[in-house]
């Protein structure tokens, strides 16, 4: 499932080729595709709106509308987002196509049909559980302390809780715990001070990496335009079962945990 970096490249592409256009109809193949509201007031609501701002909040591709409506996507495990020209085929799995008036599309592809698309007048009523976006200013160590010690669960699914922190997925939870050299069955509330200043660095420091690299192309992300991320080619951990530790050279180990693989280097990670 694309993390927040490859989400973050998705907005960064599509921005540029968004703001400004209206919207003039939406076709849909998936009715389940539109998580909220039904396809009918969805088309109703939409007509005629127009892009202004394009953001991302945790993994949620987020549209700012005029009229005060908000369209967000989740891409889930192989949702596409890409802005074409409406004289292109289709794609059998492009599920839900939203015209614009360039003569252009913006095609929501989804093979294994999970993602979803949301039409909201509040924001808040879906996004508003969230936890803090950790590449932000306020986001400080002593956020982070305060996030984590009331969790005696694992600190590697507690990452993954997106009530806690806001967009870390499998990938970064793994390279970040292996860049703050801690154990991922180490429970949160375990964690002392220099810890969790080495995590808050280890989390920044690899989603900003995610992002530089504009994704990790691991499984079936890709970016809007069809090519590949470059951050699986970075990765010191993850999906490296068996190769050595570029850091201590032990071998790097899968665990199951918290029903998610999990790598990480039974030498420098305690």
């Amino acid at each position: 499932m694309p993390e927040l970096p490859e989400v973050e490249t998705v907005v960064r592409a599509l921005r540029p080729q968004l703001v400004g256009r209206t919207i003039q109809a939406v076709r849909n193949r998936w009715p389940r595709h539109i998580a909220t509201p039904t396809l009918d007031e969805l088309q109703a609501r939409i007509h005629g709106r127009t892009f202004q701002a394009i953001e991302r909040r945790a993994k949620y591709i987020v549209c700012h509308l005029t009229g005060k409506e908000t369209l967000l996507f989740h891409l889930k495990m192989t949702g596409h987002l890409a802005v074409v020209s409406a004289l292109l085929p289709e794609n059998k799995h492009s599920h839900t196509i939203f015209s614009l008036n360039n003569d252009e599309e913006l095609r929501f592809t989804d093979p294994r049909k999970f993602g979803r698309v949301y039409l909201v007048a509040n924001i808040d009523d879906l996004l508003g559980g969230l936890g803090p976006e950790p590449l932000l200013s306020d986001f400080t160590p002593q956020l982070l302390r305060t996030r984590l010690q009331k969790h005696k669960r694992a600190i590697k699914p507690t990452l993954l809780d997106q009530t806690v922190i806001a967009g870390i997925g499998n990938i970064y939870a793994d390279e970040a715990l292996h860049e703050a050299r801690i154990l991922p069955t180490r429970p949160a509330n375990s964690l002392i001070l220099s810890e969790l200043d080495r995590l808050h660095h280890g989390i920044q420091k690899v989603l900003r990496l995610g992002i530089e690299r504009e994704g990790a192309s691991i499984s079936q992300y890709v970016k809007p335009d069809g090519t590949k991320g470059d951050m699986q080619n970075a990765v010191a951990v993850f999906r490296r079962t068996g190769d050595v530790c570029y850091r201590c050279g032990r071998v790097i180990e899968r665990i199951i945990l918290g029903g998610r693989a999990t790598h990480f280097c039974p030498g420098c990670q305690v």
